[in-house]
């Protein structure tokens, strides 16, 4: 596993000159990691860059150790809103011709911005990137890698297709803070799935592309969908129906109920991995219904397993 990087002296990244890479670290009650997240960000090889932390009203010592970093960091704090708010008046905020997200539980390699920003600069057509990401339990084992997608598609479509698609969503994306302009801020209205829904958004606008590399890496409990799964199906419900809008006019029809259906054959097996047989059931009912030809044999057989009790 990636070992983290040891704790940066703080040093003042600040200038007359606008910074190429604005860095958002929206921070709740974050005072346990923010620290490895913000070190991470300093010893980047890449020295271009602003670092904005929004305190997002948290009730624990963060904003101490924020005011440790002196000028290395400029802090926003700001009455709780959740991570989109945050996010939100991150980019509010930014100078840079780029944004950078990274979750304060989250931390990058030291060449994650200099990869990022040589690709962007050498694609006038890219929006966004991201990088391949690894993942790890808090207490440091290790989960499978979140690969960059295999997509023989445009950007939106895979992103319908496979919600996950952008490798390391929120803590790996680096994007153009102009097109924040045009499509809009983070849906401040989901609870969930926010990343996905902006994901799409400024897939529509233009390309989007991976590094095949892991210089990301997000902490993650093993058990951490379970107590956010009802929470998180909603969400996914309304971002593929929210931007079906998006997709070419011929995308709206039969792939879009593929792409539907494949997202609660998923939450399907979610749920039923928890022991929710019945809300699994009545998924994977309502996925047949909406793509009994693309995706039926998938889901009969995904049915016929649970009624067997089978594992999945």
């Amino acid at each position: 596993m990636t070992s983290m990087p040891e704790h940066a002296t703080p040093v003042s990244i600040e200038s007359d000159a606008m910074p190429r890479v604005s860095v958002i670290i929206p921070a709740y009650n974050a005072a346990w990691c923010v620290r490895r997240a913000l070190d991470s960000v300093l010893v980047q090889d890449y020295r271009d860059f602003e670092v904005i932390v929004v305190d997002d009203g948290s009730q624990d010592d963060t904003a101490a150790v924020l005011a440790g970093y002196g000028d290395a960091a400029r802090v926003l704090s700001k009455p709780n809103g959740g991570l989109s708010s945050a996010r939100n008046a991150g980019i509010a905020a930014a100078r840079g011709e780029y944004v950078a997200f990274l979750d304060a539980d989250d931390w990058w390699l030291p060449a994650k911005l200099s990869r990022q920003v040589a690709l962007m600069d050498g694609q006038p057509t890219l929006l966004f990137c991201s990088t391949t990401t690894s993942a790890q339990t808090p207490e440091g084992r290790r989960l499978p890698d979140w690969r960059c997608g295999n997509g023989q598609r445009a950007a939106l479509e895979c992103i319908f297709a496979v919600n996950a698609y952008v490798a390391g969503s929120g803590s790996s994306v680096l994007a153009r803070r102009a097109a924040f302009a045009r499509v809009g801020g983070f849906d401040e209205s989901l609870r969930s799935l926010e990343d996905i829904d902006m994901w799409m958004r400024l897939a529509a606008l233009g390309d989007y592309a991976c590094i095949d590399e892991p210089l990301t890496v997000i902490e993650k409990s093993a058990n951490s969908m379970s107590g956010n799964l009802d929470v998180m199906r909603h969400a996914a419900i309304r971002v593929m129906r929210k931007n079906r809008a998006l997709l070419a006019p011929p995308l709206r029809g039969r792939f879009w109920r593929t792409a539907y259906a494949g997202m609660l054959s998923d939450y399907a097996k979610w749920a039923y991995r928890r022991g929710r047989t019945a809300r699994a059931l009545g998924d994977l009912a309502w996925a047949l219904m909406l793509a009994p030809l693309s995706r039926g044999r998938l889901i009969i057989s995904l049915l016929l397993a649970m009624l067997a009790r089978q594992q999945i």
